[in-house]
C-alpha cells in the first residue's frame, strides 16, 4: 500500500458517510382492512382522521392507486415489486402465504444501500423459515405470524392487550395495546443514536377483526353517529356497534399517526423522512356505510376491494407542491419508487412495478400507457363465477384488468369508471375492441406466471436457522384453518405440508391440538374465555384415541404420550423436498381432522 492509500481511502470513507447522511430516512404505514372511504380527508361523515389528514395535506395523494383485495398479495408486491402470481404469495393462508426466497425485498434493498431496517407489526408473508422477516432484509423486527393477531400460529389466546409477539426470533410479553406497541417500539428504535438513515415498515393489524379496542375511543364515534344516524340505517344494532369498534380502532391509529409525526419533529428528523399511507385492501365494511362512492369491499374484484389511499409526504425532498396525482398506479410501484426518490442502488432490474418518481418530481406528466393486472388465490370456501373449481387454485379469469378508466373483471364484464364510478353497468359488448385488448393482455400475462403461482414453496425444517420449530395448520395447501376461531371451534379439516428437509437426519415430531403453551389435553374443551375487550368461543371437545403420521413414504401409527397432550415420534429424513400429513382418530380409527400444530425438531 503506497503512503498517499490511507488518506484516499478515509476521504472516500468520509465521502460515503456524507452520501449516506443525506439520504432519506424512508417510514411506511400500513393498516389493515381500512378502505379508501375511512378517512375524514375522502368525506367519512362520521369519523374523524386529522392527523392521517395532515399527511395527505401536506403531500401526494395518489388518487388512482390500487392493491390486492386481499392482505398477504398486497404486501409480497410492496416487498418486492412484483405482481402476486410470480413472487409466489397469492393468498392469506392455505399454504399460498410465502414470499419466495429467490427475489429481493425492499428491505434488501434498502439495508444493501446503507439503511437500518425494521418492521414492527403484520408480516404474513411466512411464520418459519426462510420466509420470515429476519430472513427477507429486516435487522429489527417486532411482528406476530399469520394474518391477524389470534391467528393459529399466534401466541395462545393474544387479544391486542398485554400480547406475546416476536422479537427477532423471540416471543416476548409486550404491555398495551398492539397499535400503541407496534408505533412506539417502531419510535424507539428510529431514535436511537445510529448514523445511518432508516427504512421503517410500521404494518398494523388494526382496523382486521376482530374488532378490540380502548373503550375511551368508541364514544366519540357513537356521538358522530347519533348526529348523522341515516349514514348507517342498513345496519342493524350488532352491526353498528362492530362498526362503532371497526372506526374506534381507525381513531387510535390515527392518533398513533400523530404522535409519530411529532417525535419526527422534535428529532429534527421530519424534513428529510419520506412518509407513505397506505391500506393494503378494499374496505371490510365500507359498502355497508360509506365507500366513497365506490362498490365493492375487501375480497372483491369490485373498486373498492382494491383502490385504496396512498399519500406520500417529503418535506425537504423533491416532489413538488401538496397535490392529487391521477396517474394510474399500484402497491407494486412502491419499491422502484421510493428507491429512486431515495437515490438508492440495486433494484432488481424485471419488476412489475414502475418508478412514479419522475411523477412525483415534474419530469413526467404520466408513465406510458400501462395496464395492471390484479389476481389473487382466494379461500378456498369461497364462491366465485369465473370456475367451479376451487378458488384457491390460482386461475387466469379470476382477474381484474386496470387500463385508463377502463375494469376488465374476470376476462367478461366491462365497466367504465368515470361515467359509472359504481360498476353498474357491463359495457363489454358495446366496447369489443377495449374487451379485446385487454384480453390479450391477460392473456400475454397469464403465460408469464402461471408456471410460478403453481408451484407450492415450501417451508425448510431442519435448518440451523430454526430448530426446534412449530408448523400450523396455515401452511395446509389449499385448506383454509388460520384462525385460534377455529382451532376452538374445532374445524374438521385436514391437509398436506409441504416441506423442505434442509439436513439428513433423525427428527423428532410432536402432533398437537392445542398449543404447548394453552397446556391442554388433546382431548379438552374450553370455556368461554373472557378477555380484555370481548369473549374468546368455547372450545369443544375432540374424542382423539390416536393418531397417524405420513412423511414422505413413511406412514406411522401414534399413541398419545403420558400427559394426554400430544403425540410424540422420531422419523429418520432425507434432504429434499417432502409431504407431510398427519390425522388425529377416534378410538373406531376413523378420521377426525388433522394436527392444527406440528412441532419438528432435528436432533441428530
Amino acid at each position: 500500500m503506497t503512503k498517499h492509500a490511507l488518506p484516499t481511502i478515509a476521504l472516500l470513507i468520509c465521502l460515503a458517510s456524507a452520501a449516506i447522511a443525506e439520504q432519506p430516512n424512508v417510514i411506511v404505514i400500513m393498516t389493515d382492512d381500512q378502505g379508501y372511504g375511512e378517512f375524514s380527508c375522502h368525506g367519512n361523515p362520521i369519523t374523524q382522521t386529522p392527523n392521517i389528514d395532515k399527511i395527505a395535506s401536506e403531500g401526494v395523494r395518489l388518487t388512482d392507486f390500487h392493491v390486492a383485495p386481499m392482505c398477504t398479495p398486497t404486501r409480497g408486491q410492496l416487498m418486492t415489486g412484483l405482481d402476486a402470481f410470480r413472487n409466489g404469495a397469492s393468498n392469506v393462508s392455505s399454504g399460498r402465504t410465502l414470499l419466495k426466497t429467490d427475489v429481493k425485498t425492499i428491505a434488501n434493498v434498502f439495508h444493501d444501500a446503507g439503511y437500518r431496517t425494521g418492521i414492527f407489526g403484520k408480516w404474513h408473508l411466512g411464520d418459519n423459515y426462510p420466509f420470515r422477516p429476519e430472513d427477507r432484509g429486516f435487522d429489527e423486527a417486532l411482528w406476530f405470524p399469520s394474518s391477524h393477531i389470534n391467528s393459529v400460529p399466534d401466541f395462545w389466546d393474544n387479544d391486542y392487550f398485554d400480547d406475546t409477539y416476536i422479537r427477532n426470533g423471540q416471543r416476548k410479553k409486550y404491555q398495551g395495546y398492539c397499535t400503541d406497541i407496534f408505533f412506539d417500539e417502531a419510535a424507539a428504535w428510529m431514535a436511537q443514536k445510529d448514523e445511518r438513515p432508516f427504512f421503517t415498515y410500521i404494518a398494523l393489524n388494526a382496523a382486521h377483526w376482530p374488532w378490540f379496542v380502548p373503550d375511551k375511543y368508541r364514544e366519540p364515534i357513537r356521538q358522530s353517529i347519533r348526529e348523522n344516524p341515516e349514514v348507517v340505517e342498513s345496519l342493524n344494532k350488532f352491526q353498528q356497534e362492530d362498526l362503532v369498534s371497526f372506526l374506534a380502532m381507525g381513531a387510535n391509529i390515527d392518533e398513533n399517526v400523530g404522535k409519530l409525526d411529532e417525535c419526527l419533529k422534535q428529532s429534527d428528523e421530519r424534513d428529510n423522512t419520506i412518509v407513505v399511507f397506505l391500506t393494503d385492501n378494499g374496505s371490510t365494511m365500507g359498502q355497508d356505510y360509506f365507500n366513497a362512492g365506490m362498490r365493492g369491499k375487501k375480497t372483491q374484484l369490485w373498486e373498492g376491494g382494491h383502490r385504496v389511499p396512498c399519500f406520500i409526504r417529503w418535506p425537504a425532498g423533491l416532489i413538488g407542491p401538496a397535490r392529487d396525482v391521477a396517474e394510474l398506479s399500484h402497491v407494486q410501484d412502491l419499491l422502484p419508487t421510493l428507491a429512486d426518490l431515495a437515490s438508492v442502488a440495486g433494484v432488481p432490474n424485471q419488476l412489475d412495478g414502475q418508478s412514479l418518481a419522475p411523477i412525483l418530481r415534474g419530469e413526467k406528466d404520466s408513465l406510458s400507457d400501462r395496464m395492471l393486472v390484479i389476481n389473487y388465490s382466494r379461500m378456498p370456501g369461497a364462491k366465485v363465477n369465473y370456475t367451479q373449481k376451487s378458488p384457491a387454485i390460482p386461475r387466469r379469469n379470476g382477474a381484474g384488468v386496470l387500463w385508463k378508466h377502463w375494469r376488465l373483471l374476470e376476462n367478461r364484464m366491462l365497466f367504465d369508471i368515470v361515467s359509472d364510478p359504481h360498476q353498474d353497468h357491463d359495457v363489454a359488448a358495446e366496447y369489443p375492441d377495449v374487451v379485446a385488448k385487454m384480453h390479450a393482455h391477460l392473456d400475454q400475462w397469464w403465460d408469464g406466471v402461471k408456471d410460478d403461482v403453481m408451484t407450492p414453496q415450501r417451508v425448510v425444517i431442519g435448518s440451523a436457522k430454526e430448530n426446534p420449530m412449530m408448523l400450523t395448520a396455515c401452511e395446509w395447501l389449499d385448506v383454509f384453518v388460520d384462525q385460534q376461531r377455529q382451532v376452538r371451534d374445532a374445524a374438521l379439516k385436514n391437509g398436506t405440508w409441504h416441506l423442505q428437509v434442509a439436513t439428513t437426519g433423525t427428527y423428532r415430531i410432536e402432533l398437537r391440538r392445542w398449543p404447548r403453551e394453552s397446556g391442554l389435553q388433546l382431548t379438552d374443551g374450553l370455556a368461554e374465555t373472557r378477555v380484555t375487550d370481548g369473549v374468546f368461543v368455547p372450545g369443544k371437545p375432540l374424542p382423539i384415541s390416536s393418531a397417524t403420521l405420513q412423511v414422505g413414504d413413511v406412514t406411522l401409527k401414534l399413541n398419545p404420550q403420558l400427559d394426554q397432550e400430544s403425540f410424540i415420534t422420531e422419523v429418520n429424513l432425507t434432504e429434499g423436498p417432502i409431504e407431510m400429513r398427519t390425522s388425529f382418530l377416534d378410538s373406531n380409527e376413523n378420521e377426525i381432522c388433522g394436527a392444527y400444530y406440528a412441532y419438528v425438531e432435528r436432533i441428530r
